[in-house]
């Protein structure tokens, strides 16, 4: 059961106060998700002694979730918009509430790695969706800051959750990582009536465009996984991988609302957005990955410091994000993102390329930096994904959004994996840190050319 009104969206959102009860559970639902990627990998080695498995088997245990993510959000962003994004969506609470039932009630690995592939599709229905669900809410004014708030939640969310897997694990074993999501599940589910109806499009999915599009991301992902280890095995994946989405895009070559969303694609400021967002991500998930390698094999750290001084990224995005979503109503969301992706860089190469010194202030310092560009360029840049797309394709576009950031941090961890495997650690972090920095760069300027699209406080279509 859950709590309905019928009553229909106003022309510009939901009528107060039911929109901020609206927004309020969807960013509930978004810390749901988020909470459980970041406790995951927190709880491996437990899971590992606990199901007697081996170490590298337990890996699985995440990567059977991004994998479903990856499959499920574009499939789900089109199904959000054919069948309404509030059902879809709240299917997707469903099967994540439930599969985090299974996870923990899982008494072996295989049953484990299962359950969390159910889990995975579940939040790629509520990744795909939340901002379509978010567009039918609020008035288009309210949406800069509210993708702000969106930004700062999900940082949060994400520096909390070593520390609230810990938490439990001190007290109680790993299967309550997965059961404290039921209680949560079951409250969205409940307030799912809160949420705006739209009727869906009368389309169809073509079946052969999405099996096309799961053996694009499962060749893309397995590929990705065996680079670094197998590298001829892993290129040939990645290149069938490649070949799936040139059939995808054939499929649909005539369709006006492709799987992959070509058509908005096609727009200058979406496209722009795009490539500028996978290759932030690409960055950060390489800097995320080296910097705690910096901290304790370079200036010596214990494992617990290298947490505490990794700290400082998420905190400035926390605060910037917000502020970044108001000046989005003021000033060239262009510009703001071009400035956020330079002081990501230049916040990298402090942090990873200066002199050492024992109280890593000068690290201290960069992570600032790269946590205030982090946040200047997110909200602004979601900003852009999110209005340059017609309201019927806020599905699509909200897929497209997680796609990108998907995408960006698996191309990350490619190059850090190749990386590790190729160069000596000291030379490989240096090395890292660079590319880091260049993808960072390369976002702000890709950002800046998208300046002539767009006016100050416009989504910037052309």
């Amino acid at each position: 059961m859950s709590l309905t009104y019928t009553a229909p969206i106003a022309q510009d959102g939901l009528a107060s106060p039911r929109r901020y009860l609206a927004v309020a559970l969807l960013l509930l639902t978004i810390v749901l998700v988020v909470l459980d990627g970041a406790i995951a990998n927190v709880a491996l080695p437990s899971i590992a002694l606990s199901l007697q498995a081996q170490a590298e088997s337990t890996v699985w245990v995440v990567s059977a979730y991004q994998l479903a993510v990856l499959v499920a959000i574009l499939p789900c962003g089109a199904l959000g918009e054919i069948c309404g994004a509030r059902r879809v969506f709240l299917i997707g609470v469903a099967l994540f509430t439930a599969a985090s039932a299974a996870c923990a009630l899982a008494g072996d690995l295989p049953l484990l790695i299962l359950a969390r592939f159910a889990q995975g599709l579940g939040a790629g229905a509520i990744m795909a969706l939340a901002m379509m669900n978010l567009r039918q809410a609020l008035p288009q004014h309210m949406l800069g800051p509210i993708i702000g708030i969106n930004a700062m939640v999900i940082a949060i969310s994400s520096a909390a959750g070593p520390g609230i897997a810990g938490a439990i694990l001190s007290v109680t074993s790993w299967p309550w990582l997965f059961a404290v999501n039921i209680p949560l599940g079951i409250l969205v589910l409940f307030g799912g009536g809160l949420l705006g109806h739209v009727e869906g499009a009368k389309r169809k999915l073509k079946v052969k465009a999405l099996l096309a599009n799961t053996a694009m991301f499962i060749l893309f992902f397995s590929g990705a996984d065996r680079i670094a280890t197998a590298p001829v095995n892993g290129a040939a994946l990645i290149a069938a991988s490649l070949a799936c989405l040139l059939i995808l895009l054939r499929l649909e070559r005539n369709s006006d609302v492709p799987l992959i969303p070509t058509d908005l694609l096609a727009t200058p400021a979406f496209r722009v957005a795009v490539i500028a967002s996978i290759c932030c991500f690409c960055g950060q998930m390489l800097s995320t990955i080296a910097l705690p390698f910096y901290l304790q094999h370079t200036l010596h750290m214990t494992p617990v410091q290298a947490g505490l001084y990794m700290m400082p990224w998420p905190a400035a995005t926390a605060i910037i994000a917000p502020i970044s979503g108001r000046l989005a109503n003021r000033v060239k969301t262009a510009w703001l993102c071009a400035i956020g992706g330079a002081l990501l860089a230049l916040g990298l190469l402090v942090a990873g390329l200066t002199p050492p010194d024992p109280k890593g202030i000068a690290f201290l310092v960069g992570t600032v930096l790269a946590g205030f560009g982090f946040g200047l360029f997110q909200t602004p840049n979601n900003r852009i994904l999110l209005l340059s797309a017609p309201k019927a394709r806020s599905g699509a576009a909200g897929a497209m959004q997680g796609t990108a950031r998907l995408l960006g941090q698996t191309l990350g961890g490619i190059s850090m994996s190749i990386t590790f495997a190729t160069l000596p650690l000291s030379t490989a972090l240096n090395f890292a840190i660079v590319i880091a920095a260049s993808c960072a760069a390369i976002s702000s300027l890709v950002s800046l050319s998208r300046a002539r699209y767009e006016v100050a406080g416009k989504a910037g279509a052309s």
